[in-house]
Formats: C-alpha cells, structure tokens, sequence
C-alpha cells in the first residue's frame, strides 16, 4: 500500500480545482440581463420572498438573476456552489412567472430559488457527493425530496459543496476545494453540509437542503451563523440521496431564520412508500406550530453536553440560557439524557461503499481513502465486522430510538452548545486531516479518520442526536471575540418539531444574533490554502525532492 502524502493530496486538488471550477457560472447573457436590485432582493428570506412573490411585487425571475449575479462574483471566493443551474433555473422561473400571473401559486414555496447539498439526486444534472468517484455521474432520476420540491413551486437554483461523501464535520475534504466560511475565508464551515451553510451565510441562496448523518445539517449552521434542522428521522425521504450511513441519515432545512426553516419543513415533509426508512406521518402546518407558546416549555441542559466547552462559547451559551429562562418556565433538570448509544451504524456505510469500490476501485479523495483501504484489506489483527456486528449495532439502534422519549422525564426540550469548539481554520484542518490519513494508512491509527466522535470534533454533541433520531435545532446564539458564530441547539421528542421551532422562533424574537452578516465584497482578498498549493509543499516533502534531484 502507497504511503499517502500532502503532495498527492494537493495534485489531485488542484488538478480538480482547475478542471471544475474555472467554467463560467451561467450564460453571459443571462447575466447581462440580471437587475440592479441584486443586492437588496439577496438579502431576503424564504419568507419575505414567498410574500413578495404571492403579492406579485417581485417575480421569480427576478429572484433568480438576482442570486445568479451575486454568485457569479462571490462563489469563486466562497466556493459554495458545484454546479449553477442557470439555464434550468430561469426555465422554472419563467413557468412559474406564468402561473403566478395567472393567479396559480402551488404553495409558499412558488417561485423560491432554493439550493440542494450535492449527495441529492437531481435528473439530467450531475450529482457528485464531492467525490472524484462521482464528478461525471449524471443521475437518470430526482431524489424523491427534489420532486416534491418542484411539485411545491421551489426553483431549483444549483447543487452545492460538501465533505466527500458527506463522511466528515469540517467540510474541507472535497474533489472540487473546500468551501469557505463567509465570516472568515481562512476558516472551515463544518460538514459536511458545508455549502449550503456558506451559500446562506453569504447570502447566494435564500434556502438550502442539507443532510445530517452526525450534525451535517447543524455544526456548518453554527459555524456559518444560520439556521439548520434536522427532523425526526423518516420524516423526510432520504431516497435518492447517496447515503452516508442510511440508518442514521437525515434530510432537513437551513436557512437563516427559523420561520423559513419551519417554512421549508412543511414542504418538505411526507410519507414515501418507497423508502424504508420513512415513517407515516400526517400534514402539520409547521409556521403555525412555531407560533404556540412556550411560556409552559420546561427546559433541560444534561450536564455531558456542556464539558470541556471553549470558553466564549460556554459564555453565550449561558446568557441564551438566561434569555431562554425569562421566556419559558425555566431549566427544571439535568436532563440526564441515555447515553447506551449504538456505535454508529457503520454497516450502511460500509455497504454502499463496497459495491462502489468494486466499481470504480479506491478512488476517493486522499483522506477519505484509508478508511475503506482498512474495510477492503484489513491489517493483520484487525477486527473485521461480522453481519452479527451490523444486527446488533441495528438492534442497539431500534432500541436508542425506542427509549429516548421516555428520558424528557420533567422537562420539555433540552438545550445544548451545538458545538464545543470554534471553527478551525482550513490549513490546520487539512493538515491534520491528512496527518490522521496517513497513520491510519500505515497501520498506527485507531481508524478513525474524521472528527465525528471526538471531543475535539465539531460533531461531538451533534452526533447523539441522530442516533436517537429526534428532531434538533441550531440556530445563532452569539459570536466570539474574533467574530465567529457560536450556535445553540434545541431538541425534543420524536415528531415534536413544532416545540423545536417554538422555542428557536421566541429566542430568535428575542434577540438579533440571526440579522447579522457578514462583509464579502469582489475586492475581499482570498487566502491561500497551503495544503492546496504545490508551491507551499511541506519542508520534508521539499527536501526529499531535492535529495532525489541531487542524486
């Protein structure tokens, strides 16, 4: 087996960025054509852009070339978007101009440009999961969750940037670059549903799909200052989406208030026959849901979610909590939520994958590779998991799931830091990611190659939450002394995403952490990715090139 290196890491991804990403984002007509209310309309939410649009004071057309505009200027420096669906995007705008002229509107989201993480299947348009395994596959059907988007009035604007295969929390391992925090260039956004979070934050769409294995959906939405949900699990379909570990996968919405979130979700939601993992459920207007009151709500903060927490973060955590308090009828528990988790539910994982490699060989990205190296040819001594292994991490699973309701025993919904830790920066991110590859590929790791059950990770106290399967919130609380978003999450029982939401929307009310933005202009500077740069090769790389030169 070839030791991995940070040389080949950064050939094949900058052979990728120079492939992909210097084609022109949408057609220069089109862009000729774009509105000098750009700026203004970008800003909108999915809200007040639905409000817009029924009231037939804005068109969707509009909203498209508007985002199209802004894309074409930042998307370079954010990296957010794959693939810009220009041409497709104007083609649904006008049919849906049309119908709204005629006073036929299909619902809230008629006319709404929205952005789909790019592990969702969309037909006739590449779907990637950010992976050089997949940057020509061309899928022959839409996802399940795309069709009733576009049944609903959504326009569907482009597909956007993730960690490979959705398998890591920082969002920087990806065949086409990392995405890039809007706060702070140099900065990772969180995985893996990394450009939707930048694209909302940098205001490039006004909604956004992502998935959420181990915080998918909520450590970018900390990191990036918006707002995402993951919902109970099997309320949305997640057929058609490639999955990451599908027993555990969860399709929600990001946004940047929680009414378009609650918005969204009713749109979203429904059973599919046809996915094992759906469940039956019945329509529940998910805005009038967000408006109950939570004067009653009896809150939790089980203690393990609060250690070893930054300290800036724990600070605003703290003052959400006071802010929390005035509104609800306080915190009446530890909430010491059962912690017999399964671990992780790997089998889906490495299911998928087998029959992927046996395709197309071990062509993922340089850190993702020695995972499924070590499932492929496991080092002498390893333990190779068994189909008894897989039935009783399900079993444990089913169990979780079963159990969980019961432990909100005298409070209502628990509140925790999404994230212990601040974003990182991108280069240490890289750096250390490809140091964890390569031991792990000569045998001296655990085998644990992400961050995602770490303490240090950014999805240590996301993680849970899926594996319980209940509905969870992370919406912005805060920002550090350097500027950063700090996130808060909010969970509650199975199907009680209507208490989720009430209580993110009265916090929301309260405070103004969610209108900030951050400051992205054509002339803001770009900072290099060192690990992305053949003329920044580490010193022993350089050195052991210019031994061979010599010799």
């Amino acid at each position: 087996m070839s030791k991995l290196t940070r040389r080949s890491f950064n050939g094949l991804a900058v052979s990728a960025l120079l492939a992909e990403t210097v084609i022109p984002l949408w057609p220069a007509a089109s862009r000729a054509a774009a509105p000098d209310t750009s700026e203004d309309l970008t800003t909108l939410s999915v809200t007040e852009v639905s409000a817009r649009i029924h009231a037939r004071t804005v068109t969707s057309t509009e909203l498209v070339q508007a985002l199209l505009t802004r894309i074409n200027v930042l998307n370079p420096k954010v990296n957010c978007y794959i693939t810009v669906m220009g041409q497709q995007a104007l083609a649904q705008a006008a049919v849906l101009d049309a119908e709204a002229k005629a006073g036929r509107f299909r619902g809230p989201l008629h006319g709404v440009p929205l952005g789909l993480k790019d592990n969702i299947d969309t037909a006739g348009t590449r779907t990637t999961a950010a992976s050089p395994m997949f940057k020509d596959r061309v899928p022959t059907e839409d996802a399940e969750i795309v069709i009733r988007l576009k049944r609903a009035g959504a326009v569907i604007l482009g597909k956007l940037n993730l960690h490979e295969f959705a398998l890591g929390c920082t969002g920087d391992i990806s065949y086409f670059g990392p995405s890039r925090n809007p706060w702070s260039l140099d900065t990772v956004t969180g995985g893996s549903s990394a450009g939707s979070a930048a694209a909302l934050a940098a205001d490039l769409v006004f909604g956004a799909l992502g998935t959420d294995t181990g915080g998918s959906i909520r450590c970018p939405s900390a990191w990036c200052g918006t707002v995402g949900l993951k919902p109970t699990v099997g309320l949305v379909s997640i057929r058609g989406i490639i999955p990451c570990s599908a027993s555990l996968d969860h399709c929600g919405p990001m946004a940047r208030t929680v009414e378009d979130c609650a918005l969204m979700l009713g749109q979203m939601a429904g059973y599919d026959q046809l996915d094992i993992f759906s469940v039956p459920s019945q329509p529940v207007d998910y805005v009038k849901e967000m408006h109950q009151p939570v004067k009653g709500f009896r809150l939790g903060t089980p203690a393990s979610f609060y250690d070893h927490v930054e300290p800036e973060i724990e600070a605003a955590v703290k003052q959400a909590l006071v802010v929390l308090t005035s509104l609800t009828a306080g915190v009446t528990s530890s909430a010491p939520l059962w912690d017999g988790l399964p671990g992780g539910g790997t089998g889906d994982a490495e299911f998928y994958h087998h029959e992927l490699i046996e395709k197309y060989g071990l062509n993922y990205m340089p850190p993702t590779r020695p995972r499924y190296e070590r499932m492929e040819n496991p080092p002498p001594g390893a333990h190779v998991a068994t189909a008894a292994d897989s039935a009783k991490s399900h079993q444990k699973l089913a169990e979780t799931r079963r159990r969980i309701d019961a432990q909100f025993n005298g409070f209502d919904l628990v509140v925790v830091p999404t994230t212990r830790l601040q974003a990182p920066k991108i280069n240490d991110s890289l750096a250390n990611e490809m140091k964890s590859a390569s031991s792990t590929s000569s045998g001296s790791s655990s085998g644990k190659i992400y961050d995602w059950f770490t303490s240090g990770g950014g999805c240590f106290n996301t993680q849970p939450f899926d594996a319980y399967g209940i509905p969870a919130i992370s919406l912005p609380c805060g920002f550090t002394k350097a500027g950063m978003p700090i996130g808060l999450m909010i969970a509650a029982p199975h199907f009680q995403e209507g208490k989720v939401l009430a209580l993110a929307y009265a916090y929301q009310q309260a405070t103004d952490w969610h209108k900030r933005r951050p400051t992205l202009t054509a002339d803001t500077p770009v900072p290099p990715i060192i690990e992305g740069k053949p003329e920044s090769k580490p010193a022993e790389v350089r050195k052991e090139e210019e031994t061979k030169a010599a010799g």
